[in-house]
């Protein structure tokens, strides 16, 4: 079977970040002018139906890739080139049927979903136009495994930049046609949820040629009928399907069921701020939607931190996994101190600046939504940092095969949510400023809950001051010097239309981006080694004379 050659995770998660960058500009040239399109009324019914979706999309994708990348990584390491294939084989079949029952789910109970469950019905017609993306997802997701178990990240970034593309494209230009045609915001809802499908399509396409092409089909048998375990030491024995299909559950399972708690929470949010801002906050029915939409528009930039973490995390389960298997446990606590250290870097200052920029932020990207915006990102780029923190940890957990416990965290910060959600949203002065809170307090509790258990799986004590001190002293440094220079040239050009606030803001996050730059090398929060670990880092570093 011919390879392509892996990267170190540090190469492998560059590319990821590269294709994160490309994606979250595609995404918002997607969401941004669809919030518009569609206004807070109409996104509110695309954001229930998302949340529908996301919560089968984790179920199936968030934990099965991980343990199928587990497992090919620790073949890999074994040499055991033939039971690699198997394992992909056998994943594709259970992912083939996973999604098939979930796009039937969604497409034959969608006004069960919208009504009952997310008391808005309006968003049945987007919940059904989903309902395709879910099985191609699926099958994308066991090609991505098997390329991110053998260290390869590229095929995964290009195929993600592939489906957000075409999603883009059909999704703005559906909506547009249909809310143009007179049909009504649910139905341009419809169409714009309908360009996920179209971009699943593309995407599988794509992984299907690269599998072809790279990575050669194995001939003949593996093993004429028998299992590994019955042939002892053959490394070119291969298990059964049903020992792989126990391994992949065993795995899969309490990481997709800890990271489906999230996406159930986010479904939950929906159903339970329409209810409470309705049943006992007094909001009208037309009020709670365009509430829990300019909600769900500060949520868009509240995952882009987030989205520049997930590559780290997908590339540090194998290189962790393939560390503990060889036996070196050094090389498993530096792997992990580093990825902990290089998310807080990278989230602290995003948070920060969504923090501190947020009300130029909503008022340039979202001209026209309810005024509640610019304090719910504020508190929403807060959680943001707590977010990353928490899935850099999981996924350390996840590669110490200790998975289990991140199921514990999530439940517990799942209900603290829940909690303050219930009793924050009803208050009428509160409002929908509630939910945003909730996510902040649930975070931080995770956060905290996943330190004490990596502090056991790894017998070894994370160094809390060295990760997280040098990057949080760089943001606020770097949020203090963009709240200033905003607040100098509102003075001097004034912010009272949009072109003006614009370029206040640009002037604003060029200044903190040289701050923080200056800031992070002065304080070491990024270090010459780091830049070594990374594409062309190494002359970066020079050129910055960084030591």
């Amino acid at each position: 079977m011919s390879k392509t050659k892996g990267q170190n995770y540090m190469h492998g998660a560059a590319i990821l970040t590269v294709g994160v960058v490309i994606m979250k500009l595609l995404g918002f040239i997607y969401k941004i002018p669809l919030g518009n399109i569609l206004g807070d009324e109409g996104y509110s019914m695309f954001l229930s139906a998302y949340n529908i979706y996301f919560i089968f999309f984790t179920l199936a994708t968030a934990g099965l890739p991980v343990a199928l990348s587990r497992l090919v990584a620790e073949a890999d390491a074994n040499g055991r080139a033939k039971q690699e294939e198997k394992l992909f084989r056998v994943a594709w079949m259970m992912f083939f049927v996973l999604g098939t029952v979930f796009a039937l789910i969604m497409f034959l109970y969608p006004e069960w979903l919208a009504d009952k469950y997310l008391e808005n019905p309006d968003a049945a017609l987007s919940i059904k136009a989903m309902s395709p993306a879910i099985l191609l997802v699926c099958l994308v997701s066991a090609y991505r495994g098997y390329c991110q178990g053998n260290g390869n990240m590229l095929p995964t970034t290009v195929d993600e930049v592939l489906e957000v593309l075409f999603k883009v494209i059909s999704g703005l230009v559906l909506a547009k046609l249909i809310l143009d045609a007179g049909l009504g915001k649910p139905m341009g809802s419809a169409g714009a949820i309908l360009g996920v499908s179209i971009g699943s399509v593309i995407s599988l396409l794509y992984m299907v040629v690269y599998k072809r092409r790279n990575y050669n089909t194995l001939s003949g048998s593996y093993t004429g009928g028998r299992a590994a375990d019955d042939v002892p030491g053959d490394d070119e024995r291969v298990d059964s399907a049903w020992t792989i299909v126990k391994n992949i559950i065993s795995i899969g399972v309490p990481i997709a069921f800890g990271a489906c708690i999230m996406a159930l929470l986010n479904s939950i949010d929906s159903k339970l701020c329409m209810n409470r801002l309705q049943a006992a906050a007094g909001f009208s029915y037309y009020e709670a939607k365009v509430l829990y939409g300019v909600y769900g528009k500060a949520q868009t930039l509240f995952n882009l931190p987030a989205a520049f973490i997930t590559p780290l995390t997908i590339a540090i389960v194998p290189a962790i996994s393939g560390a503990i298997v060889r036996g070196d446990r050094a090389e498993a606590i530096k792997t992990s101190d580093d990825s902990m250290r290089i998310s807080a870097a990278v989230s602290l200052p995003m948070g920060v600046g969504l923090a501190v920029l947020s009300f130029p932020i909503m008022k340039v990207l979202y001209t026209n939504s309810n005024a509640a915006g610019p304090g719910l990102l504020s508190i929403m780029g807060v959680a943001s940092i707590f977010v990353c923190i928490v899935l850099m940890e999981n996924a350390v957990l996840q590669a110490s095969g200790k998975e289990k416990l991140t199921m514990l965290t999530m439940i517990t910060g799942g209900l603290v949510k829940i909690i303050i959600n219930w009793f924050l949203v009803a208050q009428r002065p509160v409002n929908i400023y509630g939910a945003p809170v909730g996510t902040l307090v649930s975070y931080a509790v995770m956060m905290l809950m996943n330190l004490v258990f990596i502090r056991g799986a790894l017998r070894h004590k994370p160094d809390l001051a060295g990760i997280f001190a040098a990057p949080l002293v760089s943001s606020l440094l770097m949020g203090a010097s963009a709240w200033a220079v905003y607040g100098l040239c509102g003075k001097l050009l004034g912010t009272g239309d949009r072109l003006h606030m614009l370029v206040c803001m640009a002037a604003a996050i060029l200044t903190a981006v040289v701050v923080y730059a200056v800031a992070a090398i002065n304080t070491r929060a990024v270090t010459a080694d780091d830049m070594k670990l990374i594409p062309g880092g190494e002359k970066l570093a020079r050129l910055l004379h960084m030591s």
